[in-house]
C-alpha cells in the first residue's frame, strides 16, 4: 500500500546508532532504559519516539522484533499524568497473548512511575474484576477488541482523559475479522487524541482506518535489515499431505532440541498433530483460539520454563509469544503471506544465537517459498528424506519421548500479593526449600498468580516445600502443573 496522501512519510534506510537520550526522553525514563540494558535505541524507535512526544499521529511499519512496543510506550509513559487516575491511553491488541506481552513491557519500562495503574481487558477472564479495576481508576487500558467493546458499551470505561490510542499488529486485528469492532471503538474515543498504528504490514484494508481515524500521520517505514535473519538457518523437506506428520516426527527426530515450536495454518491440524504425538507420550501441548486465557497461560508458562518441550500453535495464538533460547521452529504448513513467514521464524535465532526454522512443503509451495525467500534474502535450501533408511513412525515417536528437563509450579499468589521473582527463589532455596539455585529456572509472576519452573526430578520436594512455608510471611498455595 502507498504512503496516504494526507500523511506525511518518513523512510529509514542505514541506521546510524544515536542514543535515547537524543530522543528527547526525560532523565527517569533514561535511568530506566538503562538499567535495562539498552544502550541505543533501534530504527523504530529513534524514528517513532521524537514524533509520537510531538503528540503526532503515526502509521508505523516494521517486523516484529524491532522493538516497536517501547516505541509507544516509552512516549506514553512520558506523557502520562499519575495524579489523575483516568484511562488516558489505550493499547488494542489482536489477541490475549499479545495483550499480555505488551502489558508486562509498560511494567518493565514504569519503574520510575510508582502507582502507575496498567489493566488488561482481555476475554477468557471474568469481566466483573476488570469493571471494579475500572471503578477504581486506572492510567492505561490494554486489550482485546471484543472486551474492551463491552466495556465501552457498558459505559464502565471512562475515555473522557484519553490522549492516546495505539493499534498494535493492526493487520493482524483485520485478518481476525475485528474490522468492525476496532471502528466502533475509535468511534467511541474522544475525537482530540494521538491515533497510532503499528504493524509488520499494511493491507489495503487499513487505508480505510487511516482515512477515516486519523489527522495528517506520519509513515514510519523501517525495513528489517536481513543480516538480522543471518543467524536462522533455514530449510524445506518437501513432503505431501498425507506424509507431514510422518515428516514431522522424522525432523524432530533429526534435529534434536529442547524445545520446539510448531506452525499450523488451522486450530483442527493442531489438535491432530497434538493427539497423535501426545498418545506416542512426547512432551507436547497446545496453544489455539479454543483455550481460555487461564489455560493458555498455563501453557505459555510451561512451554518458557521447558517443561514442555514441544508447542503446536496457530498464527493467531502466536502473536506474541516470546520465548528465550528456542532451538527450533517448524512450519507444518507454510503460511500464505511471506511477512508471517518472517514472523514465524523470527522466534529462533534472538540474541546473536543460531536458530533453526524447517518448513514442510509440497511443490504447490513453491510460489510462496519463493515469496519467503526473496523477503529474508536467503536461498532455502532443501534436504532430503531417505525414505528406505526410514525406522518408521512409530519407532521415531518412540525416540522423541524424552521428558523435558524441568516441571512447571502455580503459586496462588502474584504482584497484588508483593511477591516478587527473588521471593520465589528465596523460598526455594532457603532452610525450608532446600533447591539450589540451578535448580530453579525461569519465574513468571502475574497479577494474581505465579509460575516458577524446577528442576523435573526435584519438583514435588519443591512443592511440599512451598506449601509447608511462607512466601513473604504469607501463605500459598503450589501446585505442580507439569
Amino acid at each position: 500500500m502507498s504512503a496516504p496522501s494526507h500523511g506525511r512519510t518518513v523512510r529509514y534506510g542505514p541506521w546510524v546508532e544515536t542514543s535515547f537520550k537524543a530522543l528527547k526522553l526525560v532523565p527517569e525514563l533514561l535511568d530506566v532504559v538503562a538499567q535495562l540494558g539498552y544502550t541505543q535505541p533501534s530504527p523504530i524507535q529513534e524514528a517513532a519516539i521524537p514524533i509520537l512526544l510531538a503528540g503526532h499521529d503515526v502509521i508505523g511499519q516494521s517486523q516484529t522484533g524491532s522493538g516497536k512496543t517501547a516505541a509507544f510506550a516509552l512516549p506514553i509513559l512520558q506523557q502520562v499524568d499519575l495524579e489523575n487516575r483516568k484511562v488516558q491511553a489505550i493499547v488494542l491488541c489482536p489477541t490475549r497473548e499479545l495483550s499480555a506481552q505488551v502489558a508486562r513491557e509498560f511494567r518493565k519500562l514504569a519503574r520510575a512511575h510508582p502507582g502507575l495503574a496498567v489493566i488488561e481487558l482481555v476475554g477468557g477472564q471474568p469481566s466483573r474484576p476488570q469493571r471494579d479495576a475500572l471503578e477504581r481508576g486506572v492510567h492505561l487500558v490494554i486489550g482485546t477488541p471484543g472486551r474492551l467493546l463491552d466495556h465501552l458499551q457498558r459505559e464502565y470505561l471512562d475515555v473522557s482523559s484519553l490522549r492516546t490510542v495505539v493499534l498494535d499488529e493492526a493487520d493482524r486485528m483485520l485478518d481476525m475479522g475485528f474490522g468492525e469492532d476496532v471502528g466502533r471503538i475509535l468511534a467511541r474515543l474522544p475525537l482530540r487524541r494521538q491515533t497510532v498504528l503499528f504493524s509488520a504490514t499494511f493491507p489495503d484494508s487499513i487505508e480505510t482506518i487511516i482515512r477515516k481515524y486519523q489527522k495528517e500521520p506520519y509513515r514510519i517505514t523501517v525495513q528489517t535489515p536481513k543480516s538480522e535473519l543471518h543467524n536462522i538457518q533455514q530449510l524445506q523437506l518437501v513432503a505431501g499431505p498425507k506424509e507431514r506428520l510422518h515428516a514431522l516426527a522424522w525432523l524432530l527426530s533429526e534435529h534434536p532440541h529442547e524445545s520446539a515450536l510448531v506452525f499450523c495454518n488451522f486450530k483442527a491440524t493442531v489438535s491432530e498433530v497434538v493427539e497423535h504425538l501426545g498418545a506416542a507420550g512426547l512432551s507436547i501441548d497446545r496453544l489455539d483460539g479454543d483455550l481460555d486465557q487461564f489455560h493458555r497461560d498455563q501453557v505459555l508458562a510451561r512451554f518458557r520454563g521447558r517443561s514442555i518441550r514441544i508447542l503446536v500453535a496457530t498464527d493467531v495464538a502466536g502473536r506474541g509469544l516470546d520465548v528465550t533460547d528456542l532451538d527450533l521452529v517448524v512450519n507444518l504448513e507454510l503460511p500464505n503471506q511471506p511477512e508471517i513467514y518472517v514472523h514465524r521464524i523470527g522466534r529462533t535465532g534472538r540474541a546473536g544465537k543460531k536458530g533453526l526454522a524447517i518448513s514442510i512443503t509440497s511443490r504447490a509451495d513453491d510460489a510462496r517459498l519463493e515469496s519467503a525467500a526473496a523477503l529474508t534474502g536467503q536461498r532455502i535450501k532443501t534436504i532430503q528424506h531417505d525414505a528406505d533408511n526410514d525406522i518408521g513412525l512409530p519407532a521415531l515417536l518412540q525416540g522423541l519421548t524424552a521428558p523435558a528437563e524441568m516441571s512447571t509450579i502455580l503459586i496462588s499468589g502474584g504482584r497484588k500479593d508483593r511477591i516478587r521473582p527473588g521471593d520465589i527463589v528465596g523460598a526455594l532455596t532457603g532452610q525450608s526449600g532446600g533447591l539450589s539455585g540451578d535448580q530453579v529456572g525461569k519465574i513468571e509472576v502475574q497479577e494474581r498468580l505465579s509460575y516458577v519452573a524446577v528442576a523435573r526430578k526435584s519438583a514435588p520436594a519443591a512443592v511440599k516445600a512451598l506449601n509447608a512455608g511462607r512466601i513473604k510471611k504469607m501463605k500459598f498455595r503450589a501446585t505442580l502443573i507439569g
